[in-house]
C-alpha cells in the first residue's frame, strides 16, 4: 500500500491515488508542471499505475481519451495550474459526446492566493462548463480523519460518475498548498499512526455495474414490429466491448423481424458479415437513385445508436418520416431529424433477449433491399478492383480486406470516415473500427489513435494531411508507446471534404480559406520525430505494407492523392452505381 507520508500534500495525493487503483484505476496521463507536483509523484510512484509523461496537454488529453476508450476503464489525466487545463478541452468535450470515462484532475492555487496577481492563476471552476458529468473542488490538504474520509468517499464518487449512468469526463480542480515537493515534515511522520490504513481502505472496492433488471420492464412494441414488412435496421456508428456479442445481437434482431440491416462502415457490422449474410452495406450509393430511394421506403425504422454519417440516408429519412425507435442506453436526444421518434433507454444486447424465440420470412420488401444491394456492391467491387490510378476512395476498400484479422482501426473525421461508408466491403475480419464521432472535429487525431494502440495489438490509423498536421505533437509519444501504429496518411494537400461542398465553386477564397493546402513534406518531418516513413507508390506496394503490421514503434506512409481529381470521381461515379 503506497500512501507517501514525507508531508501533507504527498499524504493527501498518494490516498487519492490508492483510493483510485484500488477502485480499478491503472493509467494516468501526467503533464509537467509545478502545482500538480504531489499528483504527479503519487501517480508516478504507485506500483499498479502506469503513469505516463506527456508534454502536450491537448495531444495528453486525446492520448488519456484513446486510452479510456480501449479499456472502458476511466483514465486519470493530470495538469497543472493556469491555461494547462484548457487545453484539455477539446478531448472533455469528445469524451462526453462519445461516452468515454476519463477523471481530469487540475492542480490549482489555494484560495488565498487567487485573483491577487499570483503566477499561473485564472479561474479554473467549471472550467469546461457543463460537459463533464460531475464537477467537484476538493477541500485544500489537511491531515484530518474528517477530512480524509471526505477525499476517499468523493474520488469514490467521481469514479462512479465517469461510468455511471452514462460514461463521460468528471472534473476534480484541486488547490494545492507549498511545499509542494515531497519535503520531509516531522510532524507528518508522527501523525502516522493515527491512520489505520487497512480499516481506512477497506470499503473501497471495484465497482459493478449498476443493476439493469429494470429493463426487463421496458414495454417493446413488439406485435407492431412484427405485423410490419416495411422495416429496416439501422445501425449507426459504434465501438461495442464486444463486438461479436454486438453484432450477434443485431443478426437476432433482424432475424426475428425479418428485417434488413443498414450498417454504417463505423460499426462492426461490416466485419462480422457471417453474422449478417444480408447485410446492406451500400445504403448511401442506392439512395442517390431517387426512383429507388422511394420503392425502398420504410414505414418503421428501428436505429441503434446515433445516426449513421450518411447525408442520403439522413435526407432519405427526412423525406419519409417514418414511425422510429432508437435503441441506446444513453440519456441523449439522438434524434438530429425530429422525427416520429421513441428512445428505448437500453442496449441493443438487452433488448434482444426480450424478444420472443422466432424468426420471420424473409418478405418481398426485405429481398429488394438485398437484390440491389447485390447489383451495387457487384459493380463497386469491380470498378475498385479495376481501379489502377491513384484514388484515395479504395484505400478504404483496400484496407477492408487486407488487413490482418481483429486489427484495431482509428479513422480520422472529414473524408476518411466518409470513404469508409462509402467503400468499406463486407467480410468476416473482425476489424475493430474506432474514432471520434462525438464531436466530429480532427484535434487531437494522432494522439487518440496512439492511446487506442499503448499496451494493444499493432493498429492502423487513416487520416487525412490535415488532421494529422493538426496534432502533430502526438509524435512525442514515441518513447512512451508500448506497441505499433501505423498512419496511412492520404496526402491530397489540404481539406478534402470541403471539395464537396457548395464553398468549392468560389475559387477566390476556397483555396486559402477552406482548402488550406499545407505543402508539408513528411520525409523531415518523420526524421524530426524518429518515425519510420514510406512513400506508397503502388497499390500492390500498399496491401504489402499492410499484413503482417509491425510490432513496435511509429510508421507513417504516405499516399499522394489529387484531392480535385478524387472529388470529381465522386461527382461522377457515386450515384452512377444505383443508376440502372
Amino acid at each position: 500500500m503506497s500512501i507517501d507520508f514525507r508531508n501533507t500534500n504527498s499524504v493527501w495525493a498518494s490516498i487519492l491515488a490508492e483510493t483510485l487503483v484500488r477502485l480499478g484505476l491503472r493509467m494516468a496521463v501526467v503533464c509537467p508542471g509545478s502545482r500538480s507536483t504531489p499528483l504527479a509523484i503519487a501517480f508516478a510512484q504507485h506500483l499498479e499505475v502506469e503513469a505516463i509523461p506527456v508534454l502536450d496537454e491537448r495531444s495528453a488529453a486525446f492520448f488519456a481519451l484513446g486510452l479510456a476508450r480501449q479499456s472502458g476503464l476511466p483514465v486519470v489525466l493530470v495538469c497543472t495550474s493556469g491555461t494547462a487545463g484548457a487545453n484539455f478541452y477539446p478531448a472533455v468535450i469528445e469524451a462526453r459526446q462519445s461516452r468515454v470515462p476519463l477523471l481530469v484532475l487540475t492542480a490549482d492555487r489555494p484560495p488565498e492566493l487567487r485573483d491577487c496577481n499570483a503566477g499561473q492563476a485564472i479561474d479554473q471552476q467549471k472550467l469546461f462548463g457543463d460537459f463533464p458529468n460531475w464537477y467537484a473542488e476538493l477541500a485544500t490538504p489537511v491531515l484530518e480523519m474528517g477530512l480524509l474520509r471526505y477525499l476517499r468517499q468523493t474520488m469514490i464518487y467521481a469514479w462512479e460518475r465517469s461510468l455511471w449512468p452514462v460514461a463521460g469526463p468528471v472534473h476534480l480542480n484541486l488547490p494545492l498548498r507549498d511545499p509542494l515537493a515531497p519535503i520531509p515534515d516531522p510532524r507528518v511522520e508522527e501523525w502516522r499512526s493515527q491512520l489505520d490504513l487497512a480499516q481506512f481502505f477497506a470499503t473501497v472496492q471495484p465497482l459493478t455495474e449498476v443493476d439493469t433488471a429494470g429493463v426487463s420492464n421496458i414495454q417493446l412494441p413488439l406485435a407492431t414490429w412484427q405485423a410490419c414488412e416495411r422495416g429496416v435496421i439501422i445501425a449507426g456508428p459504434a465501438q461495442p466491448r464486444s463486438p461479436l456479442q454486438y453484432c450477434t445481437a443485431v443478426a437476432q434482431l433482424s432475424a426475428a423481424l425479418g428485417w434488413p440491416v443498414l450498417a454504417e462502415g463505423l460499426s462492426p457490422l461490416r466485419n462480422y458479415a457471417d453474422l449478417n449474410p444480408d447485410l446492406i452495406s451500400t445504403y448511401d450509393l442506392l439512395l442517390r437513385n431517387r426512383q429507388l430511394a422511394e420503392q425502398l421506403a420504410p414505414e418503421m425504422v428501428i436505429r441503434i445508436g446515433e445516426m449513421p454519417t450518411s447525408k442520403e440516408l439522413r435526407l432519405w429519412l427526412e423525406r419519409v418520416q417514418p414511425q422510429q425507435w432508437i435503441v441506446d442506453p444513453g440519456d441523449r436526444n439522438l434524434d438530429p431529424l425530429h422525427g416520429y421518434t421513441t428512445h428505448l433507454r437500453l442496449a441493443i444486447e438487452q433488448l434482444v433477449p426480450l424478444l420472443p424465440p422466432t424468426s420471420q420470412s424473409s418478405s418481398s420488401y426485405f429481398k429488394d433491399w438485398c437484390s440491389a444491394e447485390g447489383k451495387v456492391r457487384q459493380k463497386l467491387d469491380q470498378t475498385m478492383s479495376d481501379t489502377e490510378a491513384w484514388f484515395e476512395g479504395k484505400v478504404a476498400w483496400l484496407l477492408s480486406q487486407q488487413l490482418p484479422p481483429g486489427t484495431p482501426l482509428f479513422i480520422a473525421n472529414s473524408m476518411p470516415v466518409r470513404d469508409v461508408e462509402f467503400f468499406w466491403k463486407p467480410g468476416n475480419t473482425a476489424i475493430k473500427p474506432h474514432f471520434n464521432r462525438g464531436a466530429n472535429g480532427i484535434d487531437g487525431t494522432l494522439s487518440t489513435a496512439l492511446g487506442m494502440v499503448h499496451g494493444n495489438q499493432s493498429s492502423v490509423l487513416l487520416t487525412g494531411d490535415l488532421a494529422l498536421l493538426h496534432d502533430t505533437n502526438g509524435f512525442l509519444l514515441r518513447n512512451k508507446l508500448v506497441g505499433h501504429l501505423t498512419i496511412i496518411v492520404i496526402n491530397n494537400n489540404g481539406g478534402g471534404i470541403f471539395e464537396m461542398l457548395p464553398i468549392a465553386q468560389f475559387e477566390q477564397v476556397f483555396e486559402e480559406f477552406f482548402a488550406t493546402p499545407q505543402a508539408v513534406d513528411f520525409v523531415p518531418l518523420c526524421q524530426a520525430y524518429g518515425v519510420e516513413y514510406e512513400l506508397i507508390q503502388t497499390w500492390p506496394q500498399l496491401v504489402e505494407r499492410l499484413n503482417p503490421l509491425p510490432q513496435n514503434g511509429i510508421r507513417v506512409l504516405e499516399v499522394r492523392t489529387d484531392r480535385k481529381v478524387d472529388s470529381a470521381w465522386r461527382r461522377a461515379n457515386l450515384a452512377k452505381f444505383a443508376a440502372d
